[in-house]
């Protein structure tokens, strides 16, 4: 039906998607909902328009403030591996907080392991592909393509992100508000990919990364939220992040963090498929 309204009403465009009309629901709403309606409006800051301020910085300018509240770039040079170790909380731990390791090898490989009561899922960049191992996905192992192995390479890049920069052809530059908080926005573009958004707060850190994947029912987004940075190794490194995303939400905090230590190469390897549970 979403795909029939976008060919007859907006020659192809995809204009109307799920969220048009179900808003997160599972059954669109037949009587509007007067108390929302009226409530206080609440600006969602991921949907902005990007255009440069008069007398705002150039993107040149954000990316210099933001590695230089990292560390600086030599120290960003001289990290070249981290593996961390805390806790992860989202559905398919039933809410409850379970152990996570984290293992990331410069220029673009990262793994995440989440040790559930069920079997660890295992999500794996290796530079070029990504998989997720997990007895909670459809297959016990998922190779991921499209959209959702873009999205992969980006949450390897934020891992040792002096290469953001060049990993995208074209930069706008904006600003808006988080939890009431001015925000530099960076928007990140490819041919044919759709953007991506980076938001900076005053210090310059990045605080959200939002990415997006086209399906045949409209652009789906997902939102990752970082905070608590520590030092390690001389280089500003976000302990926590949220991931929320259209189904879901999921919380990593991490409590250790080692930097420039040796990582076994089997780590960013393609991992086994999950086993069934028992």
């Amino acid at each position: 039906m979403v795909n029939e309204i976008n060919r007859v009403s907006f020659k192809g465009v995809r204009s109307v998607t799920c969220y048009t009309c179900h808003h997160g629901d599972l059954r669109p709403k037949m009587v509007p909902n007067l108390a929302a309606q009226y409530a206080t409006p609440v600006e969602d800051p991921n949907e902005i328009e990007v255009f440069r301020l008069p007398g705002g910085p150039s993107a040149d300018q954000v990316f210099e403030k933001y590695l230089q509240a990292l560390g600086g770039p030599q120290r960003l040079a001289a990290l070249t591996s981290f593996a961390g170790k805390g806790t992860y909380i989202g559905f398919e731990t039933e809410q409850t907080k379970v152990p996570v390791e984290v293992f990331a090898k410069a220029p673009l490989q990262r793994s995440t392991v989440v040790h559930m009561t069920v079997g660890d899922k295992v999500t794996l960049y290796d530079g070029r592909a990504a998989w997720i191992a997990g007895s909670d996905k459809p297959i016990p192992l998922m190779s991921l393509t499209g959209g959702n192995l873009d999205g992969a390479k980006i949450d390897a890049l934020v891992a040792f992100p002096a290469q953001i920069k060049q990993a995208f052809s074209q930069w706008q530059v904006g600003a808006t508000a988080i939890d009431d908080r001015e925000v530099q926005v960076l928007r990140g573009t490819n041919p044919r990919q759709p953007p991506v958004n980076f938001y900076f707060d005053q210090s310059g850190l990045l605080v959200r990364v939002v990415r997006f994947v086209d399906t045949a029912v409209g652009r789906v987004p997902t939102q990752i939220d970082y905070s608590d940075y520590r030092e390690v190794s001389g280089v500003k490194i976000p302990f926590k992040w949220t991931v929320t995303w259209t189904n879901g939400q999921s919380t990593t905090e991490l409590s250790q963090v080692q930097g420039n230590v040796s990582i076994d190469a089997a780590r960013f390897s393609r991992p086994a498929p999950a086993r069934p549970p028992k």
